[in-house]
């Protein structure tokens, strides 16, 4: 079908706002009911006329006006769409449409679109950009404490001696009853639960009081529930828990040998420190890497002062504070937030929105323009590091992600990001600092004090 015609004024174009004017002509508009109705009369079942031989004026009479709706929201899309094509927009959101609310068949109908574009983003000038990335070498100190958290993760426990004082780093077998108040309350017993003393399992000072008990004994703890508890009922309340000691037992470190080794699925002695090696300077490089694109992505902010559709502001502020607003409601603020005002946050965190915005939209225009993409062998290595986040969990967590096209995306989404930022990187100039792992730590805690 030939593209029905359409009058187009635009009445505005300020900054990333465009808006149209649009006119169906009444005789377009016409054909396609008619066209509309012919279709129906070969579907249309009524009584008394064969199928296909309902007279038009009846289908026209019973089927008018939601011919004439579908027409016209057809229209609608379809302009649209021309719009996109003829004038070369980037919509960066659906368009708002003012239509009128009592069309006749046989009039012109006029109706207004207005759309936010994409802004217009030049490169930055990748080789001018000097960045400097930190490296550490994995000391012998480091691999001596990798090794020893080794032998902790892959402890035994065996029985102790009758009237052995238990110590931290113990297991104890036992049955305890919480009261609030002199009474029991949900969730606060349980029998025959084993629990590592030093582990923190438990509230903040519990296991602490386990210390020096005897198999076979009783004893009363008392501790408060922190204030930040996750159950309200409990937050700050003194509970007392009655414990039962049924057995103890101590841990058992392994051998640093090749019996330790074969557990591991390896050979030798050398060839697990060399596996732990590879882990940690792996870490390293890593964290180095991160606080690389972290002072990328400062620079690019910092140069970056296009200006970006409202809607996709209001919408990345709106994420943000719907975050913000649940902490604040439940006295979760970060420390440098307590005791601002609301309106202060707000003004800190749209600007934090801002940033985040420009930043993206940067990031999506080099990495269309410069034809980066996200291999499936990338995807492959994104959802690998998600399943070792949930390990037992794998086939569901595989099963979640090929289900969902909004999980994978966001999945997709980072890993765009990095190879975008690696595609800048290879074009600025980037100097190599060698750290300390003590360093690298110290900056590590900064960050995320900054963050």
């Amino acid at each position: 079908m030939r593209e029905p015609p359409m009058q187009v004024t635009e009445t505005v174009n300020e900054s990333l706002k465009r808006e149209y004017k649009i006119v169906l002509p009444a005789a377009d508009i016409a054909e396609r009911v008619s066209a509309r109705l012919e279709e129906l009369q070969g579907q249309v079942r009524l009584p008394g006329f064969r199928p296909g031989k309902v007279p038009a004026s009846m289908l026209r009479k019973r089927f008018g006006k939601s011919a004439l709706g579908e027409v016209l929201e057809a229209a609608v899309q379809d302009s649209f769409r021309r719009l996109i094509d003829e004038k070369g927009l980037r919509p960066a959101l659906q368009p708002q449409i003012d239509f009128p609310s009592d069309v006749e068949e046989g009039q012109d109908v006029a109706f207004t679109l207005a759309v936010e574009v994409l802004p217009e983003i030049a490169d930055p000038d990748f080789a001018a950009l000097t960045l400097e990335r930190e490296s550490v070498a994995v000391e012998d100190k480091a691999l001596d404490e990798a090794v020893e958290e080794l032998r902790g993760r892959m402890k035994t426990f065996e029985a102790t001696a009758e009237g052995h004082a238990a110590e931290m780093g113990d297991s104890v077998l036992i049955d305890f009853v919480g009261r609030l108040d002199g009474e029991a309350f949900e969730g606060g017993s349980s029998e025959d639960f084993r629990l590592e003393l030093g582990s923190a399992t438990f509230i903040p000072g519990f296991e602490e009081q386990l210390v020096g008990v005897s198999a076979g004994e009783t004893r009363t703890v008392t501790v408060p529930f922190p204030e930040d508890y996750p159950v309200d009922h409990l937050k700050g309340r003194e509970a007392a828990f009655e414990v039962k000691v049924h057995a103890i037992e101590r841990p058992v470190l392994p051998e640093v040998d090749e019996a330790l080794a074969k557990k591991l699925g390896l050979e030798t002695v050398e060839q697990v420190r060399d596996e732990i090696r590879k882990n940690i300077q792996n870490d390293y490089d890593e964290a180095c890497q991160a606080r690389l694109k972290r002072r990328l992505l400062d620079v690019l902010a910092e140069q970056s002062t296009f200006e970006v559709p409202e809607g996709l502001l209001e919408a990345e502020f709106k994420s943000i504070w719907d975050q913000v607003s649940h902490a604040l409601e439940h006295g979760h603020l970060d420390e440098e937030d307590k005791g601002k005002s609301e309106e202060q946050l707000r003004t800190d965190y749209r600007a934090i929105a801002l940033r985040r915005l420009r930043l993206g939209l940067l990031l999506a225009e080099v990495g269309q323009r410069h034809k980066v993409t996200v291999a499936p062998e990338d995807l492959n290595k994104a959802l690998m590091r998600e399943m070792r986040r949930f390990p037992g969990q794998e086939a569901a967590v595989i099963n979640y992600y090929r289900q969902s096209k909004e999980a994978m995306e966001r999945l997709r989404a980072p890993v765009f990001e990095d190879k975008v930022c690696a595609f800048i990187l290879e074009q600025a100039s980037v100097t190599e600092k060698a750290i300390s792992a003590e360093e690298l730590k110290a900056a590590l805690e900064n960050d995320r004090d900054a963050a």
